[in-house]
């Protein structure tokens, strides 16, 4: 009897079933022994830490001298501000010299604080501001910087401002940016009237459509500005490279507290627990950067003020 292609190949699947399955079931059997779920880590992430100069700027120390309490103490980054790198110049300092002093001393400068005003309404006063952002992206450029904080300077005093329209004005300075080699960071600013809640930053990002978009959030300005830390967890860890830490006394509502106020991570009332837990969370890998502007801790030696910032900051984490 003549057997069509049909039945011959039907023929020939069965019978590679049937030999296959006991393989297959014995497959299937080791996976469920092998394959079990790993039980969750419980190690504490790998951030990285950095000190942002302000922290120290009331002792008033020279940019190169700054980086050497950093490294002596063993921070990963610093964040210089443009002020202090333009007076170090002035001053006569190299950046090649301070670049080489930066890379030998294991630090990286994870970004730099400046004030352009990018963001502004007035047509001529945010193309000046423009011109700013540029000079300042080629000084910190020198110091092998890839980002720069890009905080609402220039409207901090707008409660009306269009944040649609920052956000293409932030695409703009992105793109500028980019000629650099650097990438700015919308940063919350809890006092300003533009720009003071996490929603607000994030929506100036995210609306801007530019790829590299990014916001630089802060424990102290999230608490002064109204934000839920809640939040955090809607943020991804490509979407913001540095956090600002800090902590902030008891018994000062937002209305009142301010810069000088801010304390050593664990020495106030901020929930550094659930912050934390919410960045593990969302797998954040980026930088904690000391912020602080304690004029008590001005008074005080710099490298014990930078020691017991990063100590208590690692103690905050743990």
């Amino acid at each position: 009897m003549a057997i069509s292609r049909r039945q011959l190949l039907a023929t020939g699947a069965a019978a590679i079933a049937a030999t296959s399955a006991p393989h297959a079931s014995l497959l299937a059997e080791d996976r469920a022994v092998t394959a079990q779920p790993a039980a969750p880590s419980t190690a504490a992430p790998r951030w990285k830490y950095s000190l942002n100069m302000s922290t120290i700027r009331g002792q008033k120390l020279p940019l190169d001298k700054q980086v050497e309490v950093a490294a002596a103490v063993g921070y990963d980054g610093i964040e210089p501000w443009i002020g202090e790198i333009e007076a170090f110049v002035k001053d006569g300092g190299s950046l090649m010299d301070l670049s080489k002093k930066i890379n030998d001393s294991g630090l990286v400068v994870i970004d730099a604080i400046g004030f352009a005003p990018w963001i502004a309404n007035d047509d001529a006063t945010r193309a000046k501001g423009l011109e700013q952002a540029k000079r300042d992206m080629e000084l910190v450029q020198k110091l092998g910087c890839t980002r720069i904080a890009a905080p609402p300077a220039g409207e901090t005093n707008n409660p009306e401002l269009n944040l649609l329209r920052a956000a293409e004005r932030y695409r703009v300075l992105c793109d500028l940016g980019q000629q650099f080699g650097i990438t700015p960071l919308v940063e919350v600013w809890g006092f300003s009237k533009s720009i003071s809640r996490l929603g607000e930053a994030i929506m100036v990002a995210s609306e801007s459509g530019h790829p590299a978009a990014s916001v630089l959030p802060d424990i102290y300005h999230l608490y002064k500005g109204g934000s839920d830390f809640a939040g955090l967890h809607l943020l991804s860890p490509e979407g913001f490279p540095i956090f600002h830490v800090n902590d902030y006394p008891a018994g000062l509502s937002r209305g009142k507290i301010e810069d000088k106020h801010r304390v050593y991570p664990g020495d106030g009332v901020a929930p550094l627990g659930e912050i934390f837990a919410a960045l593990k969370k969302i797998g954040f890998s980026g930088y904690l950067s000391l912020e602080l502007f304690n004029p008590e801790y001005w008074k005080q030696d710099a490298a014990l003020v930078a020691k017991t910032g990063l100590e208590k900051t690692k103690a905050a984490v743990g």
